[in-house]
């Protein structure tokens, strides 16, 4: 059996899928790779094999794919037709260096053409472009991160104690980044999954307004939620000092290291419905349950959203 690739070992979800990967297999089995130097430096201390990768250029990615059989491709922190080619350079070299299956941390409800979310088009575009050139593939469209939404609550405690934001009362199964990090592990160990799709989903659907009171009830705050508009939300993200794309610049330790285009269109799709899917995807594929909201919120400082991880030049 080939190796096993990890990519973005760097970032937040990467670092934890990596964890999770060396405690199912042997160190033997695995290539990490990164744009950053310093993050492989203790894998390859403990004689990983490890490759400087950088995503926008081809240049040597071929070789650092080389001996795999599957790779688990993070997506990219940027959004747009950058990201795009991105991901184009990583399936085109994986498939120049023999590579069998690509697994693509996807969005849910990628294929819904109605569905308005900006970062679904990136993803949907991955996922045709993996289809396109005949890999086999496991698509982990993951739900929310709850960690995203624990951070906000948090914001909104030590600010006016009204949460807003224009998801209305929609439904998303709020899924912790742990998780997410534990099914790409899954994913590149399994035999079981080729073509396939998996919904990675929380435990339940809730509305926003439910996330909050389970916050309340854990922590005794009393936050409230306000439903905005759309504009009034970007306006928030404006004052903020968030950039509304991926060009723009991202202040240091912001407690909202995303786009506010991204988050915008994310409320929106949840509050027309778009990201209600709800599947036990994620417990077929671990054999776990995925951990709750409540539980997240009782151990709040280990699920935060966390600071950005992103090469874009």
């Amino acid at each position: 059996m080939g190796k096993l690739i990890l990519t973005g070992i760097d970032g937040n979800l990467g670092s934890h899928a990596a964890e999770y990967l060396l405690n199912l297999v042997d160190k033997d089995q695995v290539i990490f790779c990164s744009y950053n130097a310093e993050a492989l430096k203790p894998y390859a201390d403990q004689g990983i094999e490890t490759h400087v990768t950088n995503f926008n250029s081809t240049q040597g990615l071929t070789e650092a794919f080389a001996g795999a059989d599957k790779l688990a491709l993070i997506s990219m922190p940027f959004v747009g037709k950058k990201r795009q080619r991105a991901h184009q350079n990583v399936v085109d070299s994986a498939k120049a260096a023999g590579v069998k299956q690509i697994i693509y941390t996807s969005l849910v409800n990628a294929g819904d053409e109605s569905n308005p979310s900006v970062e679904k088009l990136d993803h949907i575009f991955t996922e045709n472009y993996v289809k396109g050139v005949g890999l086999d593939y496991i698509f982990l469209r993951n739900s929310q991160y709850a960690e995203a939404m624990i951070s906000n609550y948090f914001t909104y405690v030590k600010g006016d104690g009204v949460l807003k934001n224009s998801q209305g009362n929609g439904k998303m199964a709020y899924i912790s980044r742990k998780d997410c990090a534990k099914a790409i592990a899954h994913a590149l160990l399994s035999d079981t999954y080729h073509q396939a799709i998996l919904n990675i989903n929380g435990p339940e659907l809730l509305t926003i307004s439910d996330f909050i009171e389970i916050g309340n009830n854990i922590t005794g705050h009393q936050v409230i939620y306000k439903e905005i508009t759309d504009e009034e939300n970007y306006a928030i993200f404006d004052a903020m000092g968030v950039p509304r794309t991926t060009d723009g610049e991202f202040k240091e330790g912001s407690e909202a290291p995303f786009s506010s285009e991204g988050m915008v269109t994310f409320a929106q799709a949840i509050r027309l419905g778009k990201m209600d899917n709800f599947t036990d995807d994620f417990k077929k594929l671990t054999g776990d349950d995925p951990i709750t909201v409540e539980y997240m919120f009782s151990h709040a400082k280990d699920f935060q959203v966390g600071d950005r991880h992103s090469m874009d030049d």
